[in-house]
């Protein structure tokens, strides 16, 4: 799954999640408050935070429907360590 960061950064974007709602893979994140300002704000915290360039392809709207599925584009982006 993802790494307590991923959490952290995406959650605040979330204005209608409780803060004692489950966190999981399949939330609707448009459903809890991710509009499409927030998608731009969250795209630009997630490429600082985790030092990516999101591509073309990365930016469809599916992308940003779960925390499952952002996670699972993000990850792609991600260089190895060692």
């Amino acid at each position: 799954m993802w790494d307590a960061q991923f959490e952290e950064i995406v959650r605040p974007h979330l204005s209608f999640l409780p803060e004692d709602a489950a966190f999981t893979p399949e939330l609707d994140l448009r459903e809890f408050g991710l509009d499409s300002l927030g998608i731009v704000d969250l795209l630009i915290a997630l490429e600082n935070a985790y030092d990516v360039k999101f591509t073309d392809d990365a930016l469809a709207m599916e992308t940003f429907e779960t925390p499952g599925a952002l996670w699972g584009t993000l990850s792609g982006l991600l260089v190895p360590v060692g």
